[in-house]
């Protein structure tokens, strides 16, 4: 997945002093390894990031925590920049310890990369100003062991050009239906049941693929916001331009198509990393 930010969260903001004075916002920039985790979000009976990290802040502050991310990546997904927010009581609160043990219980596949406490309003995910990933392709005719775990293998040649031809539509505000996987609860509204759901109107910043050399490939896009598998499904439609199975000029016309079945296919998720997160 792609990061979906519209169903992560509670949609109420919460500041510490509405109940309690005593409590202060913590906020958390959290790297992770998303194989062994069955995405971000709490899901009960399988290992989460989100799971573990509130079991794990639990275990260590000997409190109940509310954890909020700044978005939900999807199974296999990485993360460098990740934020979450909670509360915790300011009496003896110790970030740098706290920092210490989480590390040291979550055996290195979640990490804590800087822990601080934030303005009373702060929320990891309603204060985010935008968001970027990075995808990363190896293109060489032989995988890179050290890299399989993190990255897409594509052994044809890739037309790089062709590819950041096909970044140029993307920028700025449009619907994009045609590379994101509709949402499935009817609570929210789905094709199926007459409602069409929520806007897939998404702003994107910046989109770039950079050569890093010796094969491997990375790109780049900041956004307000994405919906679900959107990174993934620009990838792979961008794929099957460097391979010449579209041209970069097809592009515009699938994102005005709306529809889902003129993109290219959704790119693996280990080769995608929730970056950055900007507020």
């Amino acid at each position: 997945m792609t990061l979906f930010d519209d169903d992560l969260g509670t949609g109420v903001e919460h500041q510490p002093g509405d109940d309690d004075p005593d409590l202060v916002r913590v906020r958390l920039v959290v790297a992770y390894d998303g194989s062994p985790y069955h995405g971000f979000a709490a899901n009960p009976g399988v290992a989460t990031v989100a799971g573990t990290l509130q079991r794990t802040i639990e275990r260590v502050l000997r409190h109940p925590v509310e954890l909020t991310g700044a978005g939900r990546t999807d199974r296999g997904v990485h993360a460098w920049g990740q934020v979450v927010s909670f509360d915790a009581p300011a009496a003896g609160l110790d970030l740098g310890a706290l920092q210490r043990s989480i590390n040291k219980l979550c055996g290195g596949t979640i990490v804590v990369r800087e822990a601080a406490v934030a303005p009373p309003d702060f929320d990891a995910r309603f204060s985010a100003r935008s968001r970027t990933y990075r995808y990363t392709i190896v293109n060489r005719p032989v995988p890179d062991p050290f890299l399989a775990a993190t990255s897409w293998w594509v052994d044809q040649p890739l037309d790089v050009a062709a590819m950041r031809l096909g970044c140029d539509p993307l920028i700025g505000e449009h619907d994009f239906s045609s590379f994101c996987r509709r949402p499935k609860d009817r609570m929210i509204g789905t094709e199926d049941d007459g409602d069409p759901g929520p806007s897939l109107v998404r702003r994107v910043i910046d989109a770039r693929w950079d050569d890093e050399g010796d094969g491997v490939l990375r790109f780049t896009i900041e956004a307000t916001a994405f919906c679900h598998q959107m990174v993934r499904s620009i990838v792979g439609t961008l794929v099957d331009v460097g391979l010449g199975r579209k041209r970069a000029g097809e592009v515009a016309g699938i994102l005005r198509g709306r529809d889902r079945s003129l993109a290219g296919p959704v790119a693996p998720p280990q080769g995608l990393c929730l970056w950055r997160v900007t507020y």
